[in-house]
């Protein structure tokens, strides 16, 4: 197999777009192509383009996003797809790059990950995103995300001994480390004595989903986020050789039951063990050599029992690691350096891409005040459905 990896990177800013979905789509891409000196015309380098996306045709009404992109840029005849797996859409994408430059039919893929969610309002966003669930037995009785996240809080709270603190401590962690990214969202700071004390919790934290509050949640967010990969081999000859290659070290995948209430253990999320453990064992790693993660916060309670499926803490530990700084931007295991969906923002077509951009920036000594100093290995984990189609990534720098 071909090794695989990441030349150029591009990142809009997250939040409210003050541009129309395409000229945002292909912001990122430009950034990705003007960071590894790609061209476009008849110098393009680019043999496919991968455009993860859950609902630009739904949402921005805009279908076949890919074949726009390559005709917009000018880098045709370059092959284009549109990639659609949930809020694991843009790792999907980067999945199916690595798979066509690993197997030899491309030696460089561009891949762009965006979603517009704010051109609807709060309760269309809501249900958009509510579409991901079963459509017989969980969709059409009005179940939604929230919800369920509600509902998984719940029993990890009473199985594990989880308190509401401990997801305002992750909260603010990742609120912090945000304020350290110029793309992220939101850039306010969050007290914890603000929003856990009970004297005013109902008023600046309010309930959305018992138990969780406001602030153990993700913004809605516009953004996109790109990266260009190439085959190692073919790297000089393709005019990228004096560029940092960050190296896609391994990739794993893996599926759930769909109907959320079907699985065995309910508390558990066998997808995102199984996927870390199939990008583990390609990459010849395991979870004590991740030196950064970027773990799918888009309810706190996630990054909590993400942290102890990726194997960095023991079953039911994860919250008591976050309470002891562990996963702080100078703990022992970083996670979330970029401030996470909760503050980075989640745009969900562009946040496993995001991830990945987050990483090579750490990789590569680039991330400024958020550094981690020495990191050498990072693993991004992206979460589809309620961890029913999850997708784990490796890199690596030589």
């Amino acid at each position: 197999m071909r090794s695989v990896g990441i030349v150029g990177i591009g990142h809009t800013k997250f939040g409210k777009s003050e541009v129309p979905f395409m000229d945002m789509v292909c912001d990122a891409a430009l950034q990705a192509m003007d960071d590894a000196g790609a061209k476009t015309g008849r110098n393009n380098v680019i043999d496919q383009v991968f455009v993860g996306t859950m609902g630009a045709g739904m949402v921005n009404r805009i279908s076949g996003t890919a074949s726009a992109v390559v005709d917009t840029l000018n880098i045709r005849p370059a092959m284009a797809e549109t990639v659609e797996n949930g809020p694991a859409s843009g790792a999907s994408a980067i999945k199916l790059g690595f798979m066509a430059i690993a197997s030899g039919m491309c030696d460089c893929v561009l891949i762009i990950g965006a979603e517009g969610m704010r051109a609807v309002t709060g309760w269309e966003g809501t249900d958009f995103v509510a579409t991901m669930l079963h459509p017989e037995s969980e969709y059409k009785y009005g179940a939604t995300l929230p919800a369920f996240a509600g509902m998984f809080t719940r029993l990890c709270m009473d199985k594990y001994g989880l308190e509401s603190k401990d997801l305002s401590i992750v909260s603010v962690k990742n609120h912090a480390n945000a304020c350290k990214n110029p793309c992220a969202h939101i850039h306010s700071r969050v007290v914890l004595e603000r929003i856990t004390n009970p004297a005013y919790i109902n008023a600046t934290n309010p309930i959305v989903a018992d138990p969780l509050r406001q602030f153990d949640m993700c913004p809605v967010s516009d953004g996109a986020a790109a990266v260009l990969l190439v085959a190692e081999d073919k790297k000089d000859a393709l005019g990228f050789g004096d560029k940092k290659f960050v190296k896609i070290a391994g990739m794993g995948s893996a599926t759930d039951t769909h109907v959320v209430a079907n699985r065995e253990v309910p508390s558990d999320l066998l997808a995102v063990r199984l996927s870390a453990k199939m990008a583990y064992e390609m990459a010849g790693v395991g979870p004590e050599d991740i030196d950064v993660a970027e773990l799918h916060d888009a309810f706190q309670i996630l990054e909590i029992a993400e942290s102890e499926e990726v194997g960095f803490f023991k079953r039911g530990e994860g919250h008591l690691a976050a309470r002891n700084g562990e996963t702080a931007l100078t703990g022992k295991k970083p996670v979330n350096t970029s401030g996470g969906l909760k503050a980075k923002g989640h745009p969900l077509g562009a946040t496993g891409v995001s991830q990945v951009v987050e990483l090579v920036r750490q990789l590569r000594g680039e991330a400024g005040e958020r550094q981690v100093e020495g990191a050498k290995t990072g693993l991004a984990v992206n979460f589809g459905g309620f961890g029913n189609n999850v997708v784990s990534t490796v890199l690596t720098t030589k």
